[in-house]
C-alpha cells in the first residue's frame, strides 16, 4: 500500500520540480541588449521665399450690352406701306438707313396745299406793302399834314405780315410730317425686335422696333474697394488718359474666344445691394461692321469673364494659397531644419497665390507640405538633406 502511494505522488513531485528549475534558470538568464532607435524627422517640401515685382490682374464678369439701345416710334399717323427687307430682329442698318415708310398721301397734299397757302400769303403782303405805298403817295400830294398808321395801311401790312408767318411755320410743319413718314435708322445698329408688319396701322408714339448701336459694347464688371485699388480708373479730369486693358473670355461652341476691350470709366456710385462700384468697359465694333478686328463677333447679351490689367507692385512674395493659414500664418524651416511659425502680411489673394507683403526675408524657406500637427521646434528634413546625404554616400564609396 505504501509502494502504491509512492508511485502516485512522484509524478507531481518531478512536475514540481521542473517548473523550480525553469523558474531558477528564466531568472537567471541575461536580458537581452535594448537597442534604441532614432525617429527619422518627416521629409517635407518648401517655397524659396523670393520677393519680386508683381503685375496684377483684376478678375471680373458681366453681360454686354450696347452703348446705345433706342426704341424707335413713329411721329406720325397712317398705315405701312413699305418696310426694309431688313426690318427683320438682327437685321443691321446703316445710320440714316430707312426702316419702313408710312402711307405719304395724305402728307404729301397738306404738303402742296400749305406750299399754297404760302404763296397766297406772299402776295396779300405784297398787295397790303403796293397798297400802302400809294396811300403814302396820295397823302404826300395833298400835303395834309402827317401821315397816320391807318392811313399809310400799316396795320393791314403787320397782319398780312403775320399770316405769311403763319404759313411759313404750316409748310415747314407739312415738310416735316412728310419726311417723318420715313422712318430712318438714327445710328448704325441691328435690329433686336420688330413690332410692326406692312399694312398695319399706326398712330404717333407706336414703338415699331428696338435698334441697338453696333459701334460700341459695354460691359458692366463689378469691382470691390480692394479690387479698385489695384486699377489705374480714368476720373474724367484727364481726357488724354487711356484706361487699361481687358481681356474679355467666352466660350462658343465648345472653343474660347477672346476679345479686348478698355476700362474707360466708372458708374461713380456704390451700389447698395452689392456694395461694389460698376466699372465700365467698351469694346469697339463688336460685330466687326467696319473691319474685321475681333476673331468672332461680340453678340450683345453673352455673359463674358474680364481680366482687367491692374497696377504694379514691387517687393511681393508669392506663395500657394494653401500655404497660408486662415490666421495669416506660415511655416518656415531655419538653417538647423527646425519648424517655426510666423504671421505675415498678405497684400492680396487670388483663386491660387497668397502674395506676401511683410513677415518674411528673401530665402526664407516656406513649408508646403501640409502636416497633420506640426508643431514649433518640430524637427524636419528637406529634399536638401536627400541630396546631401547621397552625395556623401558617393564620396565614402569613392
Amino acid at each position: 500500500m505504501a509502494m502504491k502511494k509512492r508511485f502516485i505522488f512522484l509524478p507531481i513531485i518531478l512536475i514540481v520540480a521542473a517548473i523550480f528549475i525553469f523558474i531558477v534558470m528564466s531568472m537567471a538568464r541575461m536580458p537581452p541588449p535594448q537597442e534604441t532607435t532614432e525617429r527619422v524627422p518627416v521629409l517635407v517640401e518648401y517655397h524659396l521665399a523670393e520677393p519680386a515685382e508683381v503685375q496684377f490682374t483684376v478678375p471680373g464678369q458681366g453681360n454686354v450690352i450696347a452703348r446705345h439701345a433706342t426704341q424707335i416710334t413713329a411721329e406720325v399717323t397712317g398705315r405701312i406701306a413699305w418696310v426694309s427687307p431688313k426690318f427683320v430682329a438682327g437685321g443691321f442698318f446703316a445710320e440714316g438707313e430707312p426702316l419702313l415708310r408710312i402711307d405719304a398721301f395724305d402728307y404729301e397734299t397738306a404738303h402742296e396745299e400749305a406750299k399754297a397757302n404760302l404763296a397766297r400769303a406772299q402776295a396779300s403782303l405784297a398787295e397790303e406793302r403796293a397798297r400802302g405805298q400809294v396811300a403814302e403817295a396820295e397823302w404826300r400830294s395833298i400835303e395834309a399834314g402827317e401821315i397816320p398808321d391807318l392811313g399809310l395801311r400799316r396795320p393791314q401790312i403787320a397782319s398780312e405780315l403775320a399770316n405769311l408767318q403763319s404759313a411759313q411755320a404750316r409748310l415747314a410743319k407739312a415738310e416735316r410730317d412728310l419726311e417723318r413718314t420715313e422712318i430712318k435708322a438714327p445710328f448704325a445698329g441691328v435690329l433686336q425686335a420688330r413690332n410692326v408688319n406692312l399694312g398695319q396701322y399706326i398712330s404717333v408714339n407706336t414703338n415699331v422696333g428696338t435698334l441697338f448701336g453696333t459701334d460700341v459694347a459695354e460691359v458692366r464688371i463689378p469691382l470691390s474697394d480692394f479690387d479698385l485699388a489695384l486699377v489705374n480708373v480714368p476720373t474724367g479730369r484727364d481726357s488724354d488718359f487711356v484706361g487699361p486693358d481687358v481681356r474679355l473670355q467666352a466660350n462658343i461652341g465648345g472653343r474660347s474666344q477672346e476679345w479686348v476691350g478698355t476700362l474707360v470709366r466708372t458708374e461713380g456710385v456704390v451700389d447698395p445691394d452689392r456694395r461694389v462700384t460698376f466699372a465700365v468697359v467698351q469694346v469697339q465694333d463688336p460685330y466687326n461692321r467696319i473691319e474685321q478686328q475681333h476673331p468672332e463677333p461680340l453678340t450683345f447679351g453673352r455673359f463674358v469673364r474680364a481680366e482687367v490689367k491692374g497696377i504694379k507692385v514691387a517687393d511681393l512674395i508669392e506663395l500657394p494659397r494653401y500655404a497660408v493659414n486662415s490666421n495669416q500664418q506660415v511655416w518656415v524651416i531655419t538653417d538647423e531644419n527646425i519648424l517655426e511659425q510666423r504671421t505675415v502680411e498678405v497684400y492680396r489673394r487670388n483663386q491660387n497665390s497668397a502674395y506676401i507683403s511683410a513677415g518674411l526675408n528673401r530665402g526664407d524657406k516656406v513649408m508646403l507640405t501640409q502636416l497633420e500637427n506640426p508643431l514649433n521646434g518640430m524637427k524636419v528634413r528637406t529634399p536638401d538633406d536627400l541630396e546631401n546625404t547621397d552625395a556623401d554616400s558617393a564620396a565614402d564609396e569613392g
